[in-house]
């Protein structure tokens, strides 16, 4: 199994200055349709795209008949629709394990073709077009943008607590979080109701011990939950949870309530993507005033510092019934720089196409990408990371953990067990 859970980081990438208004792009004929579907409803983006779509029809002609799907209906609709050979022309989904099962499952078509034609070597950034793209020595993806996970907090509250330097270490997060504590302002907002929001302690607190080497191999099943080191990054996430670092009822909130809990002044910090920085600029929150991020600490020296998060990309069905329609929309979503920059804004997400110019980006997501360039490696989280059916398995004990920690090792022979069979599946 290929290891489609890393990517190096985006670092050298030349940035040239660009309009904001949309291009013109080559006019198609009147007539032509694209169907879409996607998960970029609600604040994920659900404006932004519709008007990138209508931007689309304005300069080409071509009409989107789009369907939104919530983003957790759309996990498991979408493979629905597959076995069911009823997708639509293309549809949005994450780079990494989840666009392999459905490679293999023969769901989709290649993208060499239109790739070449377009010239998209030279558009979209190496690391992203190695680590995201390709499937089984074949385009398949093309990427729209992706998203760096760190620990967002708010300023203001880190300030009345006295804590001036960000944690860099483990214990220093460990003693910012006791300072908080005595403040009675809650550390740590964890709103893990959908259980991914989880995944991303669990993540970093694997990379950061193990590292991306051993993280490889457990995602591919060649290693096991009840190695000693997946008990240690668990042991680690279990002191927290006893120190009462998380704001308590974790699992009886989205991540979108953990993020107002921030935002309140509730808690002081939350570990999330960067697209909490398009909810909070839509709630009219200033980046470096009203929020900022830093990394996740180092534990061990000499770990390979590497990065998390998802990229977003689209795919084309194998039985698409526009296909050129199809190719004609997906290139113009990943060259056209200006649709790219809206996006950027509009789900504070960072572009994989190298001519987005950097003042498109807040501060705070300028660092973030300064982040993903400066790490060892980009690993994309745990549900994309593992096959469909284990990352399941992996939520599952996610959640679990957030109900009750006090046996790490029955969780892990039960987690165990679990991903075994589902690497059956």
């Amino acid at each position: 199994m290929k290891s489609w859970h890393l990517i190096q980081a985006a670092a050298g990438a030349a940035l040239v200055a660009v309009p904001l208004q949309l291009s013109t792009s080559p006019a198609f004929a009147e007539d032509d349709t694209v169907t879409v579907s996607h998960y970029f409803t609600g604040e994920l983006g659900q404006k932004g795209i519709t008007e990138i779509f209508d931007a689309f029809k304005d300069k080409t002609g071509v009409t989107v008949e789009d369907s939104p799907i919530g983003h957790e209906d759309f996990k498991t609709g979408i493979l629905v629709r597959a076995a069911g050979d009823s997708l639509p022309d293309i549809f949005s989904y994450w780079a990494g394990a989840r666009t392999q099962f459905v490679v293999d499952a023969g769901n989709l078509a290649s993208i060499d073709d239109m790739w070449a034609a377009n010239d998209l070597d030279a558009i979209v950034a190496k690391s992203v077009a190695d680590g995201a793209t390709s499937y089984n020595d074949e385009r398949y993806l093309i990427p729209f943008g992706y998203h760096y996970a760190g620990m967002f907090y708010n300023p203001k509250v880190m300030a009345e607590a006295g804590i001036e330097t960000m944690p860099g270490t483990w214990d220093e997060l460990l003693a910012a979080c006791a300072t908080l504590k005595e403040m009675e302002i809650d550390p740590i907002a964890l709103g893990s109701k959908n259980r991914w929001p989880a995944q991303f302690w669990f993540d970093y607190l694997l990379l950061r011990t193990a590292g991306p080497d051993y993280r490889a191999r457990l995602m591919a099943g060649e290693a096991s939950y009840t190695d000693a080191e997946v008990k240690r990054a668990m042991g680690l996430w279990k002191d927290l949870v006893d120190a009462g670092c998380f704001a308590a009822n974790s699992n009886a909130n989205d991540w979108t309530q953990a993020s107002d809990q921030v935002a309140r002044g509730d808690a002081a910090m939350t570990l999330m993507g960067t697209w909490i920085t398009g909810y909070w600029n839509g709630q009219d929150l200033k980046a470096g005033e009203d929020y900022d991020f830093f990394a996740f600490p180092v534990i061990d020296e000499g770990v390979p510092n590497a990065v998390v998060g998802p990229v977003d990309g689209w795919l084309v069905a194998a039985n698409a019934e526009h296909p050129e329609a199809a190719r004609k929309l997906l290139a113009w979503l990943v060259s056209d720089p200006a649709v790219q920059a809206k996006w950027a804004q509009v789900q504070g997400a960072l572009s994989p196409n190298v001519n987005v110019d950097v003042s498109t980006y807040t501060p705070v997501m300028s660092r973030a990408l300064d982040a993903v360039n400066g790490a060892d490696a980009f690993a994309f989280n745990y549900d994309l990371a593992t096959p469909p059916p284990v990352a399941e398995v992996g939520l599952n004990m996610f959640a679990e953990f957030m109900n009750d920690s006090s046996d790490i090792d029955a969780l892990m022979d039960r987690t165990q067990k679990g991903a075994e069979d589902a690497f059956k599946e």
